[in-house]
């Protein structure tokens, strides 16, 4: 379906208006437990960064060794 640029904005357009059209704002426990989640997942992320970085720190060094 090859369409042209005016052809593609107009699609583009109705895309945003039915997204627009079916999304609500989430009620305020809705967004309380989303930003929950979220905070969470990213100092997990972090921890398991920091984890890994002390890890590869620690081989380098030479005062950790796996055996």
């Amino acid at each position: 379906m090859k369409l042209n640029i005016s052809g593609r904005l107009r699609e583009f357009f109705k895309n945003a208006r039915h997204v627009t059209n079916i999304s609500y704002r989430p009620t305020n426990d809705e967004f309380k437990s989303s930003a929950k989640i979220i905070i969470l997942g990213i100092i997990l992320i972090g921890l398991i960064g920091f984890i890994i970085a002390v890890l590869v720190s620690l081989i380098i060094s030479g005062n950790f060794s796996l055996v």
